[in-house]
């Protein structure tokens, strides 16, 4: 009877040492008990009685990878369950200003390191089979909220995302794209210029019919968002500020500059939010061509249909930022 006592006693009490409600720890692609003892030791106050369930419960044989949520003044039998549910993470992206940095974002989230991440994306064969290149693969994330298993390795995770790219590019929206003259690339890398033009959601759809009116006549889309791209990406520095661009960033040669070189650029400036793509597939019709912001409405801007009328409203700005001492 004391026996039963006893061993019922060590079966489930509590046999957590930490004071947080709850925990999560990660056991590692590949690790054995002996690595997850390690692992689990400075959470567990008395490791025989934790040894003795799981060894009865086949835990040492049937180690998990992944992340698992530990909550406190769980007995044992609640901490080899705990041990056997891999909890998904809630990876949440977007505003992503490059490719490099959106592997260390999800780097940051997952067991793949970025490295890993930047070689799955920029695999080959894996380019090859769905139509991207290294310049515009950028174009396959969709910001979203997505449930991903932390030890999911870099190909998987690379799998999933182009599924979700599929899943958002549906007969509907690609038609959309078409009846622009865009393919679902094209209209995300228009998509990240809209984006990077206007924080102003209500005014997306306007900014977007401007270039898409620029695209029809076949004249350079003069975007300033492509060309502070072109000077971080020359400069290999994307944590400057640049606010104000000069008339030598503007006849630079770069592929993103779209002052010199008509069309689009050759992949995505940022990661697009899904009310930009939405704009560039749903554009204003208008008869505009040119914008710049505004002075009176900040985060707007002011739109013309004649070079003359742009010519006033750009003066505008010219004039009010000079008297703001903004030089860069």
């Amino acid at each position: 009877m004391i026996y039963g006592f006893i061993l019922i006693n060590k079966i489930f009490s509590a046999n957590t040492k930490f004071e947080e409600k709850e925990l999560y720890v990660y056991v590692p692609t590949g690790a054995n008990y002996t690595d997850v003892k390690k692992i689990l030791e400075p959470y567990i106050k008395n490791f025989d009685n934790f040894e003795m369930v799981a060894s009865k419960r086949n835990y040492p044989e049937n180690v998990k990878s992944g992340r698992f949520l530990l909550k406190k003044d769980m007995n044992n039998i609640d901490l080899v369950r705990a041990m056997r549910s891999n909890v998904p993470v809630k990876l949440a992206f977007n505003n992503q200003e490059r490719l490099e940095n959106f592997a260390g974002r999800v780097g940051l989230e997952i067991e793949a390191d970025s490295l890993s991440l930047m070689k799955a994306f920029k695999d080959p064969a894996f380019l090859e089979a769905n139509g991207f290149n290294e310049q515009n693969v950028f174009a396959m994330f969709i910001p979203n909220t997505y449930e991903i298993y932390w030890n999911t390795s870099a190909e998987k995770f690379r799998d999933k995302m182009i599924k979700e790219y599929h899943n958002f590019w549906t007969p509907e929206r690609i038609e959309k794209a078409k009846k622009q003259g865009l393919t679902p690339v094209q209209a995300t890398i228009l998509a990240s210029i809209v984006h990077k033009e206007s924080v102003k959601k209500d005014e997306r759809p306007r900014i977007a019919g401007v270039y898409l009116n620029r695209l029809r006549l076949e004249m350079p889309l003069q975007a300033d968002p492509t060309v502070i791209y072109a000077l971080k990406l020359r400069d290999n520095n994307f944590d400057q500020v640049i606010k104000r661009v000069f008339y030598n960033d503007l006849i630079m040669k770069s592929p993103y500059n779209t002052y010199v070189n008509i069309g689009l650029p050759p992949g995505p400036i940022a990661m697009p939010d899904i009310t930009a793509l939405d704009a560039v597939l749903n554009p204003e019709k208008n008869d505009y061509i040119y914008f710049c912001a505004s002075v009176d409405r900040f985060g707007y801007h002011e739109f013309a249909s004649t070079l003359a009328e742009h010519n006033v409203n750009a003066k505008k700005y010219s004039d009010w930022i000079a008297s703001q001492g903004v030089t860069r």
